[in-house]
């Protein structure tokens, strides 16, 4: 147990300090509601339960009964709620001789910033995890699944057979591969294989590729061409929004957010509580932080991605 003490603070003690500095960073605005659905729950976890859907219709002959289908349960979604959290002990001499009055308040804004900081990193981590074959769904397939991703090639459906939601040759962002990639989302299907509006919502990137993206999407004519020609994506506004994520990892992996519903989901259990108390015999201050949350995802419909080539 690591103890704050006087001799951890001693400028801090004596008088003339002008100025302390290192806790007093920006952060960015809250990222993660960006990428998530966000729900509360009140139980130890939280489950998504999938269902199949009907088939097409068939030809009913004269005189002959009608067909009759079902729908069957499918693939079940956990959301296992888990507790982060943090906290700092000070002697009371500490506060006591503190000139400033600056180390509990300078403590308590930096243990705030980590949980801040910790739900970001937890959050990205669905996506920096998206092609990795050890961070699977209820369906035993990675968040992303296609020919070109390095994780699961495929998803199954419930009622049989498999779907793809990524890039079918792993391809780093491009006007080219942002045409494929809607063209590929207006070609998703239920799990019946019937054809279901899809379309996409928004661009998830790393900052690495803020400058590329705003060429490719911001731009009149065709990027990187010297013809008389149409941005197709922005003239059809196919994109109509830009997230960059400054906690992914991959440098040229981007993601697609569609308007499928129940696709990523945030369920907190518990929101940020902060609290302190004395220590009886040794006068040290307690403070600490806690919260309790998941993430994850249900409908992989919601998302579209890429590695990155």
């Amino acid at each position: 147990m690591s103890v704050i003490t006087s001799s951890s603070f001693a400028k801090l003690l004596w008088p003339g300090l002008n100025s302390v500095y290192g806790k007093e960073y920006a952060d960015y605005p809250v990222e993660w509601e960006q990428l998530f659905e966000k729900n509360t729950s009140d139980k130890a976890y939280e489950e998504d339960l999938g269902l199949s859907s009907f088939g097409l219709a068939v030809i009913k002959p004269e005189g002959s009964p009608i067909s009759y289908d079902t729908e069957r349960q499918g693939f079940t979604s956990r959301y296992n709620h888990v507790v982060y959290a943090l906290g700092f002990i000070i002697t009371r001499e500490t506060v006591e001789d503190d000139q400033y009055d600056v180390v509990g308040k300078m403590k308590a804004q930096s243990l705030a910033f980590s949980m801040r900081q910790t739900k970001e990193i937890i959050a990205a981590n669905v996506y920096n995890r998206a092609f990795n074959s050890s961070y699977v769904g209820g369906d035993s397939a990675t968040l992303v699944a296609s020919a070109g991703g390095g994780g699961s090639s495929t998803a199954p459906n419930v009622s049989g057979g498999t779907y793809t939601n990524g890039v079918a040759t792993a391809s780093d962002l491009s006007e080219a591969a942002l045409e494929q990639a809607c063209i590929d989302i207006a070609s998703f299907t239920n799990d019946r294989g019937l054809k279901i509006a899809v379309r996409p919502r928004r661009l998830v990137i790393p900052k690495e590729l803020m400058f590329e993206a705003t060429r490719i999407l911001k731009t009149e004519g065709q990027v990187y061409s010297a013809d008389n020609t149409l941005n197709a994506i922005k003239t059809m506004g196919m994109i109509p929004e830009v997230v960059v994520n400054h906690y992914l990892t991959d440098t040229d992996a981007w993601f697609i957010l569609t308007d499928v519903k129940n696709g990523l989901k945030y369920f907190e259990r518990r929101g940020d509580e902060f609290g302190m108390d004395e220590d009886f015999d040794t006068e040290n201050a307690k403070y600490k932080a806690s919260a309790r949350y998941s993430f994850g995802w249900t409908d992989r419909r919601a998302i579209y991605g890429s590695p990155g080539a």
